[in-house]
């Protein structure tokens, strides 16, 4: 029979008996997958390149290692995210916000690396203050949604609390020239910003906008054309449009990443036999280890990843749907935008389909902040999912 809660009528099978314990076995097992897949196509990837590199000691297993290693400290770090009560959180945001932006600008004090002034040493560990910014952004949006709660739709509101990731996305970009993780920040904020308010069509009239003036800004840079000391940026989008022509110079790595692409076919040539890896695409454990999947293990190796983010999603929404407080379903939205966002600029890059930016793969590409960072928010989703209230039966 139904039950009375504050006057409205709840059916039997919402009834709420108390909070368990509950552990998405889902979750974790594509995590684990991610894991182990990422091990296995970052060594496929990199050996041939390390056992090159005399920086690496010629050691073929040398990104394979500092990955492994990287791996036991992101699941440290997760499963101590994931036992603390998510709310005491709440209070570590500002400070934290604080302490990352101070990070960014700490960048301007360390040699540049690949010519990108991006991270900061601190204890002879190479520290991206961008990805801490991505988790703080996090953090900080679901507090502020939750305390805020139907007030988000004021735009007083909504442009008091746009200011906080619009400072951290200009300072990121202002000072690394990191625009990939600036874009990242702002599409965290507004992600959560679109679930929060619900009134889509406004979002739907930025967003065309947005693509107008995107559309307006590639067609000015098209009039100008690959001039000599232009902006890198801006010979990215000329060689996007005309990668051939420019297979060269700067449209290079793009050209052999889609060669890459192409030469795997349906089932791909098999592991480790990928030819594109043997010196022709730089840094291809990073940005572009897509494309070895796609042509060593071809578009089934590739469709079958792209599911599994597409599942490690859905969980991250299932959790944010069930979970027992607003700020722990925004904190579960905030790591499903942070996810969904960089793997699709991720293989768009890869496939050409926007410009070159920059952008890791979430749990496979080399790195070590990024892949930390990421696995403390899986912590933080697990937190939110353990603490789901069941239903009595």
């Amino acid at each position: 029979m139904p039950q009375q809660r504050g006057g409205q009528r709840v059916p039997a099978a919402k009834r709420e008996t108390g909070t368990h314990l509950y552990i998405d076995y889902t979750l974790i097992f594509v995590i684990l997958f991610l894991l182990a897949f990422g091990l296995v196509v970052l060594y496929s990837a990199s050996y041939y390149e390390a056992s090159m590199d005399s920086a690496t000691g010629y050691d073929p297993a040398f990104y394979l290692k500092k990955q492994a290693t990287w791996m036991a400290a992101g699941t440290a770090a997760m499963l101590l995210v994931a036992v603390i009560p998510y709310e005491k959180y709440r209070r570590l945001w500002f400070p934290a916000y604080l302490i990352s932006l101070g990070l960014v600008v700490a960048c301007l004090f360390f040699d540049p690396v690949n010519g990108a002034r991006r991270w900061v040493k601190i204890a002879g560990f190479s520290l991206q203050p961008a990805e801490i910014v991505k988790i703080v952004t996090i953090l900080m949006m679901a507090d502020m949604i939750a305390r805020f709660g139907t007030a988000v739709r004021s735009a007083r509101v909504w442009l008091f609390m746009l200011s906080f990731p619009t400072v951290a996305s200009l300072l990121i970009f202002g000072i690394t020239r990191n625009l990939s993780s600036a874009l990242i920040v702002a599409a965290i904020a507004m992600g959560m910003f679109f679930v929060a308010r619900q009134d889509y069509l406004k979002f739907i009239l930025f967003g065309a906008g947005g693509v107008l003036a995107a559309t307006g800004g590639v067609y000015a840079v098209i009039r100008m054309g690959m001039q000599e000391g232009a902006n890198f940026r801006f010979r990215r989008i000329v060689a996007w449009l005309d990668p051939e022509k420019y297979a060269k110079s700067v449209g290079y790595q793009t050209v052999q990443a889609l060669y890459a692409i192409g030469s795997g076919g349906l089932f791909g040539k098999g592991l480790g036999k990928s030819m594109q890896k043997l010196g022709y695409i730089p840094e291809v454990q990073n940005d572009m280890i897509f494309s070895i999947v796609c042509e060593e293990l071809g578009i089934f190796g590739a469709a079958a990843i792209i599911l599994m983010f597409v599942l490690l999603c859905w969980r991250l929404m299932a959790a944010a749907a069930n979970a027992k407080d607003a700020y722990g379903a925004f904190l579960a939205v905030g790591v499903f935008c942070h996810i969904a966002v960089q793997v699709l600029l991720n293989i768009a890059v890869v496939t050409n389909t926007i410009p070159n930016t920059g952008v890791t793969l979430p749990f496979i590409s080399y790195g070590g902040s990024a892949l930390i960072f990421t696995m403390a928010e899986m912590g933080m989703v697990l937190n939110v999912a353990s603490r789901v209230r069941t239903a009595d039966r």
